[in-house]
């Protein structure tokens, strides 16, 4: 260890921050730009999905389907932590509206663009991709 260096072996091996509100632990510029750019996602899903002629009344519960992801949690934090970013990262979600699109499948299209605004919506509410310690451990409380 670097001489100087005082390390506190009760936090050994945890994020250095507490892990309550992202909010509080992201200030500034930062969180601006988070802010913004987690806005600029659920706009561009919702747009997405108004393009594609998405019903309006369904998109409301619709944007909620994709935590049930979350199923994974049943078993453990490491398996709830691999389903739950599956289904809330915009590679999955870009790789079915570009598919729908491509092949010209209008459901998963829609589905794909359900699942940008869902994620958008997720990080405007300080909801990240997960580690596998616990489910309130999150990338963007990382950043």
């Amino acid at each position: 260890m670097a001489a100087g260096i005082q390390v506190d072996p009760s936090t050994a091996g945890r994020s250095p921050v507490p892990a309550d509100s992202w909010s509080a632990r992201i200030g500034g510029h930062v969180r601006l730009f988070l802010k913004a750019d987690a806005l600029a996602t659920f706009i561009a899903g919702v747009a997405g999905y108004g393009a594609l002629g998405g019903p309006w009344l369904a998109l409301v519960p619709l944007v909620l389907v994709p935590d049930v992801a979350m199923v994974g949690y049943l078993r453990n934090a490491r398996l709830g932590s691999i389903t739950y970013n599956i289904g809330h990262n915009l590679a999955t979600a870009g790789a079915a509206l570009g598919l729908g699109l491509w092949l010209g499948i209008g459901w998963l299209a829609v589905a794909g663009s359900v699942l940008v605004a869902h994620i958008g919506m997720d990080r405007l509410l300080g909801y990240g991709l997960k580690y596998p310690d616990a489910f309130k451990d999150t990338h963007l409380q990382r950043v």
